[in-house]
């Protein structure tokens, strides 16, 4: 979720620097704080209608509750429960908190998860592909590291192509901007990824360390990926003070990739405001929604005065009940928009359900500051479900 590409993003670009303040997290977690949002695509000026050649990185730096303008909270890994359960299976990194024992030995079975089990040493540092992830929604990998004992994995230096989003003068900044020759040896940088010998194209992705692992940096690249079944998949990976690139070549080849729904006439509405669902991909190890809506956001009596509702969220929930997952749930501090473009991903269900019911829902937020009325360690916050717009969905196996 958040704001259209396709909407004016200088003016975000200009909103966000009142935004940006200096960080005090620990070093060990600043990468995936500011590398949350980096993605690739074309950055187009209102005043002209020429699009630029290539694609062109974008860092946003933000403190960790100012994304967009927006929160990001991550759904989580496979407890440590479940990870010692599957300890035999070395691809729980790239999964989603809950995934079965089951879903992962068929996402093994159908190419979707491998262990390419490959390094490569220069000057002392080894870096080695753990595992690989690719079920046509998501493409996700884990490099690990050895030779070096840094805090943190992914490189905190900023490179000489990267757009600073913020203000350039701030410490923050400045404290990030190091010469090649006095930067410290070991960090990984950004990998740049082919496929079939050409750049990835992708909506969203995130790079940084991966927290449940010493020594190990993790790439996800979701939204947007059209991918064929089978390909050969390039990673370039450049180490700190190591002159030679680090090159993986990993033959990947998925066999049923998920159940792709695509309803026809799936639209609901009360009359105002209406959404439908443009696709449902159900893979092993993961479930996708997209749909657009549009129209005013319903809000409930407790949702007026000095309260309002937020934009609409969708829970999806399986014939058997059970509530899936979203890989991240947005705060968006903000009055909602009219439109909207969802494409989320939520965890799996267990085989191929029956159906799944699409429950939309609002929090209730205070118009003063935005905070969300309920929201704790374990609530997102007090839903009001609008039970008129709830859609079931049938799947054909």
């Amino acid at each position: 979720m958040g704001q259209s590409p396709k909407q004016t993003e200088f003016a975000e670009m200009n909103a966000l620097e009142d935004m940006i303040r200096e960080s005090s997290l620990p070093k060990n977690s600043l990468s995936y704080q500011i590398m949350n949002r980096i993605g690739e695509r074309e950055m187009t000026r209102a005043s002209s209608k020429r699009k630029p050649s290539g694609l062109k990185r974008t860092i946003l730096v933000a403190s960790a509750a100012a994304v967009l303008g927006g929160t990001v909270i991550g759904s989580g890994f496979v407890s440590p429960v479940m990870a010692a359960n599957l300890k035999q299976i070395p691809v729980i990194g790239v999964l989603f908190k809950g995934t079965s024992e089951e879903a992962v030995h068929t996402a093994i079975k159908q190419g979707i998860l491998s262990e390419p089990n490959l390094s490569v040493t220069h000057d002392g540092v080894t870096l080695k592909i753990a595992n690989l992830l690719y079920d046509g929604t998501r493409l996700s990998f884990v490099l690990e590291r050895e030779g070096v004992d840094l805090p943190s994995t992914a490189s905190p230096y900023l490179g000489e192509n990267e757009t600073i989003i913020g203000n350039p003068d701030s410490e923050f900044i400045k404290s990030r901007k190091v010469a090649k020759e006095d930067q410290v040896k070991g960090y990984i940088e950004r990998p740049r990824i082919l496929v079939d010998g050409r750049d990835v194209e992708f909506g969203e992705g995130g790079f940084g360390d991966y927290p449940p692992q010493d020594n190990a940096y993790m790439v996800e690249l979701t939204k947007d990926l059209k991918l064929p079944d089978q390909f050969e998949l390039t990673i370039q990976a450049n180490v700190t003070q190591v002159n030679e690139t680090f090159e993986f070549k990993v033959p990947v080849n998925v066999a049923n990739k998920s159940v792709v729904v695509k309803p026809n006439d799936a639209t609901k509405s009360d009359g105002q405001f209406s959404y439908s669902v443009k696709r449902l991909d159900i893979s092993p190890v993961s479930t996708r929604l997209v749909l657009d809506s549009q129209g005013p956001v319903p809000a409930s009596p407790e949702q007026s005065g000095d309260y309002s509702a937020s934009m609409v969220y969708y829970e999806l929930v399986d014939d058997q009940g059970n509530v899936l997952t979203p890989r991240k749930f947005d705060y968006f501090n903000s009055k909602p928009k009219t439109e909207y473009h969802i494409d989320q991903l939520f965890s799996p269900v267990n085989g191929t359900p029956k159906s799944i019911t699409i429950k939309p829902f609002t929090l209730t937020v205070n118009n003063k500051d935005w905070s969300v009325v309920g929201h704790g360690k374990n609530s997102q916050g007090d839903k009001t479900y609008l039970k008129e717009l709830e859609m079931t969905i049938p799947i054909k196996p």
